[in-house]
């Protein structure tokens, strides 16, 4: 399972309108929710939310991984958005973030939750795959820069 295969051109938000954590956050399980992608839109946003509350997912160098498990979903699904100035997610390192990319498990298998977080995890590693994607225009080339970044791996 690679990250690209998760999501679609329905599913990435290239310039997301949210101005706070939470509103990224309901922003992105909309998203999802519009998409077909989650059965209680409300659980799924619970449960993110409860996860935010046991410890912030904003990480650092402007990237944040809201996630959570929830039997709300079939299957691991995803979202992601982009906002160009940031905005605060309570981060590591106290900087902007503007990468939001949510995860959200099933209840009872972790394993692919746990590799999506791990390749999620190589694949921002990188500068100029984080620049690329917040400088992308459409979420079309965001999705490609995904693709092309995985492949190469």
């Amino acid at each position: 399972m690679a990250l690209y295969e998760l999501l679609d051109a329905n599913s990435i938000v290239p310039n997301l309108a949210a101005e706070t954590k939470d509103a990224a956050i309901e922003e992105l399980v909309d998203v999802l929710d519009r998409a077909g992608r989650v059965s209680d839109r409300n659980a799924v946003l619970d449960a993110v939310f409860e996860r935010e509350r046991a410890m912030s997912t904003g990480l650092e160098d402007g990237i944040a991984v809201p996630h959570a498990k929830s039997g709300a979903v079939s299957a691991l699904t995803a979202a992601l958005g982009i906002k160009r100035e940031g905005l605060d997610f309570e981060s590591v390192d106290g900087k902007p973030t503007r990468i939001v990319f949510l995860l959200i498990a099933e209840l009872n298998n972790p394993g692919p939750h746990v590799r999506a977080l791990a390749k999620l995890a190589r694949l921002l590693s990188d500068p100029e795959t984080r620049a690329a994607l917040i400088n992308a225009a459409t979420a079309e080339d965001i999705l490609g820069i995904i693709k092309q970044r995985e492949l190469v791996e």
